[in-house]
């Protein structure tokens, strides 16, 4: 991302929907990049933002999930944790590679090709407003809701 505007996309989300990031103008959007539905990390950060999302919506930002699960593992890991938002299926890992977060991590003492877990912060003109790279999952959520607070 050269500039600081964010490209637009539009992607599949669990519910047999679609998201189109230029929709969302006008908003805060939040945008976690996260490895693997129902892994407990991933599971905690989405419990994370779904229990700070009121907090998230009153300060006029919407949160999406991003991973490269399938759209019905998505459905499954939506219902089975009662997500207020979208999860984006990125498959082919476009949005992944738009943003950069594929990056080469070890395994059980294998190198393989995955998501690093990273948040980014598009303001409601669409531009990048802040990025947190190699995330930890422990008071993330909390630090992203009060970074949107302040772009105010």
């Amino acid at each position: 991302m050269a500039s600081n505007t964010v490209t637009d996309f539009t992607a599949p989300t669990n519910g047999g929907g679609e998201f189109t990031l230029s929709a969302h103008r006008g908003k805060t959007v939040v945008m976690y990049f996260y490895p693997k539905d129902n892994t407990p990390g991933c599971t905690t950060e989405g419990q994370d933002f779904a229990a700070l999302h009121a907090d998230f919506l009153k300060a006029n930002a919407i949160v999406v999930g991003v991973s490269r699960d399938s759209v019905k593992s998505h459905d499954n890991f939506c219902t089975k944790f009662g997500f207020p938002f979208p999860l984006i299926s990125d498959a082919d890992e476009k949005v992944c590679a738009q943003f950069e977060v594929i990056k080469m991590k070890n395994m059980y003492g294998k190198q393989v090709r995955g998501i690093e877990r990273s948040t980014f912060i598009i303001d409601s003109e669409g531009n990048l407003a802040q990025a947190w790279r190699g995330v930890k999952v422990a008071g993330h959520a909390r630090a992203v809701l009060e970074a949107v607070k302040n772009l105010g």
